[in-house]
This record gives structure tokens, C-alpha cells and sequence, in this order.
């Protein structure tokens, strides 16, 4: 295990890193920003054990691979711009595209996301689902090709819902529905800049708020769910209520970021991508919903002794605090409009 003052410097140095790429005003600074990011969280990865180290080694040379493509792209893409070469700039711009696309784990270019995801702890997951995710999207946001990025969040909504309906491990389950969710925020991009930060920031937020709750709990696979040592069933009830916002059911806050997508779509007569996300979704909340049956109904045991388990007080409240936003949020921001 590293030393925590190690951990933070390289937090910190992720966090920069980030900073550059999204500050940069030329391709090669977004490069160097996303080398350093990459050097950076190898060494989070790492705990010492070795299906970390297997998944920071599959993750070191996936992100490489990506970087390689991406600066020979950039490179070309400077040398036609300055001496007026006959290539065309359309299929820079794709390899682009698909360098950001394996970067950020949407599909075809998925593959490697839950195998990495797997072995890793709770708390690099959290940040391989979110934090990794800001600097590809926002030079995906630079480079707009739409057929590309319209097949691209098709096969993400289809992957992430299909390759989620068989998994046992929690991990793999998060790690298919972030695919789900990235074909939501590509839409997004498609149309609206200011959009597809909102539902990334949602998506975020609610996805903290549940890895909070297997992290406390030290959760990973379904079958670990069934007897949940909690304090009360309460909580156990608002952990698949969260799960729920998370897949997007209509009463809690998870929905409004999708509603406002399928609105977007709506306007702009995309009823068929529409339709093929909506379903998407719909499958992801059929295995939420196995899960919460499964545990609540039929398969639900508790022991009739108990083990007094020692708890992170701070990490409960700020927990309960999360949920109750991703469970009321819905009723809060209407209750504000009406008011407005």
C-alpha cells in the first residue's frame, strides 16, 4: 500500500492534468495533458495486489495504444494544414475520433472497460468512471462528426445494456451501465455543449452517491447484497433506490437529465436514436430491478446474531445527505420552477 502523501501527490497531479488538457489551445498541449494523466493514475491503481496490477498494465497499454493513435493523427493533421497537403482532413479527424472514443471507453472501442474496471478498488472505479471521462469528452466536444458519433452511441446504449443483463460482479455492472450512459451524453454533445456537462455532472453525482454505499460496506459482487450487515433496512432500501436514479426512473433525479436528452432528440427529429436509447434504458432498469427484487423478495435472509461491524459515521451521513438529494431532487427542482 502507498504512503498517503504519495496518493495525494498524484492526485493531484491527475487533477492538473485534466486542467491542461481542457485548457489547451492546440492538439499537442491536449496530448500532453492526457500522457500526464495517464502517468498519473497508473500509480493509484497499483495496491499491491495482482488483479490491480493486471488492470493497470491492460489499462497502461490500452490508453497508450490511444495516445499513439492520436498523436500520429494530430501530427498529420498539422503537417496537411502547414505545407497544404492533398489529404483529407475527414479521416484525421475520425482517427481522432476513435482515439478519444477508446480513451473514454464508448463503444466499439469498450472492450477493455470492465476487465480494467474488475480489478480495481471502489474508489479508483469511482474516478475511471468519471474524472477520466472529462478530458476525451471535451476534445470529442472540438471534433463533431456525426454519422461517427451517432453510430458510436448506438452500439454504447446497445452494449451497455445487453452486457450488463448476465454479470454477478458489481463492478462489470457499473462498468456497463458508465457505456450505457456515455451514448446518452454523446447525443447530448451532438447538440448542446451545455447539456451533455449537465448530464455528466448527474451521472457523476449519482454514481458517487452508490459506490459510496459498496465502498463503506465493502460490496462487489450481487450475491453480497442478500445479507447486507446494515444498521437498518432503511438504508439498505435507499441504496436500490439509488440504483434506480441511476437507471433513470421517472420519479427520481436520475430522470431529468434523460428527459431533457429525449427532448433535445425530439427537436431535432432523431426519434430513431431516441427510440434505441429509451430501450437501452429500459434494459438496464430490468436488471436494477432484478437486483432489488431478488434481494428485497425472494432471496432475503438475515442472521439471527449480529455482528457489530465498526462504521465511518462522517461517510454515512454524507451518504444519507446524497441520497436524499438523488431521491427527492426531482420534487425539490419542480417545487422551484413552480415557485419561479
Amino acid at each position: 500500500m502507498m504512503n498517503s502523501s504519495v496518493k495525494i501527490l498524484f492526485m493531484l497531479i491527475l487533477l492538473m492534468s485534466t486542467m491542461i488538457t481542457v485548457s489547451a489551445n492546440s492538439w499537442l498541449g491536449a496530448w500532453m495533458g492526457l500522457e500526464i494523466n495517464l502517468l498519473s493514475f497508473i500509480p493509484l491503481m497499483s495496491d499491491n495486489n495482482l488483479m490491480s496490477t493486471e488492470a493497470s498494465l491492460k489499462y497502461f497499454l490500452i490508453q497508450a495504444l490511444a495516445s499513439t493513435v492520436f498523436l500520429f493523427s494530430v501530427i498529420f493533421l498539422m503537417v496537411n494544414s502547414f505545407y497544404l497537403l492533398s489529404m483529407n482532413n475527414f479521416y484525421l479527424h475520425t482517427l481522432i475520433l476513435s482515439a478519444l472514443f477508446m480513451k473514454s471507453g464508448a463503444a466499439p472501442f469498450h472492450f477493455w472497460f470492465p476487465v480494467v474496471m474488475q480489478g480495481l478498488s471502489w474508489m479508483n472505479a469511482i474516478i475511471l468512471m468519471t474524472w477520466q471521462k472529462i478530458a476525451p469528452f471535451m476534445l470529442i466536444s472540438y471534433i463533431i462528426i456525426k454519422p461517427m458519433m451517432l453510430a458510436s452511441a448506438i452500439f454504447s446504449s446497445i452494449i451497455g445494456a445487453v452486457g450488463g443483463l448476465n454479470q454477478t460482479s458489481l463492478f462489470k455492472l457499473m462498468a456497463y451501465s458508465s457505456i450505457n450512459h456515455l451514448s446518452w451524453m454523446l447525443m447530448a454533445m451532438m447538440y448542446s455543449q451545455s447539456l451533455w456537462l449537465m448530464y455528466f455532472l448527474f451521472y457523476s453525482f449519482l454514481s458517487m452517491t452508490l459506490i459510496l454505499m459498496f465502498y463503506i460496506f465493502n460490496i462487489s459482487h450481487i450475491n453480497q447484497l442478500f445479507n447486507m450487515n446494515m444498521k437498518s433496512k432503511i438504508l439498505k432500501f435507499m441504496v436500490f433506490l439509488n440504483l434506480l436514479s441511476l437507471g433513470g426512473l421517472p420519479p427520481f433525479i436520475g430522470f431529468m437529465p434523460k428527459w431533457m436528452v429525449i427532448q433535445l432528440l425530439t427537436m431535432n427529429n432523431q426519434l430513431f436514436t431516441m427510440t434505441v436509447l429509451i430501450i437501452s434504458a429500459l434494459i438496464t432498469l430490468f436488471f436494477y430491478l432484478r437486483i432489488c427484487y431478488t434481494t428485497f423478495m425472494f432471496n432475503y435472509m438475515e442472521t439471527n446474531w449480529k455482528i457489530n461491524l465498526q462504521y465511518n459515521n462522517l461517510l454515512l451521513y454524507f451518504y444519507w445527505i446524497c441520497s436524499s438529494f438523488s431521491i427527492m431532487g426531482l420534487f425539490i427542482i419542480s417545487m422551484m420552477f413552480m415557485v419561479l
